[in-house]
């Protein structure tokens, strides 16, 4: 496919894991040498960025997609269209997806359309899948659950 026969969401696809990758050159994992980068799209069309931010208490930890997550709703901003997520060893090529943990899953729950919201995993701009996010959280808990 040539570049100019790319749909707009195919480029924006492809921007959105771009970005997860740049992000990804961040990442501070001293402790497990994965580095994990995201990139959320809102429903205006910004894109925020995360990585992940080990810590050797490893329980304060934070994964790249909260890391999107949190930089985003902090500055106002609580409807999200798709995260792209690219992850691998420090330094090498990525070889397998990237999935979100279950507690990122939780975060994405809360903020999301499961039927809508689409999980981005990439290994390179050309190479990625795409799922639902109630393909990854089948019975997710979230705010549905809490309503009258």
């Amino acid at each position: 496919m040539l570049a100019n026969e790319m749909t707009e969401k195919e480029r924006m696809i492809r921007r959105l894991i771009k970005e997860a990758l740049h992000a990804r050159e961040f990442s501070y994992a001293p402790y497990s040498g994965y580095c994990v980068g995201a990139a959320l799209l809102t429903q205006e069309g910004e894109i925020y960025t995360g990585c992940n931010i080990e810590n050797a208490a490893y329980s304060p930890t934070n994964c790249a997609e909260r890391t999107a997550f949190f930089k985003a709703v902090s500055e106002g901003r609580k409807h999200f269209i798709a995260i792209a997520v690219a992850g691998g060893p420090n330094g090498k090529t990525i070889t397998q997806y990237a999935y979100p943990c279950g507690v990122c899953r939780q975060v994405m729950m809360e903020f999301c359309d499961p039927k809508e919201f689409e999980v981005i995993s990439a290994k390179s701009e050309n190479e990625y899948e795409i799922r639902p996010l109630e393909a990854y959280l089948p019975y997710g808990f979230g705010p549905a659950n809490i309503a009258d």
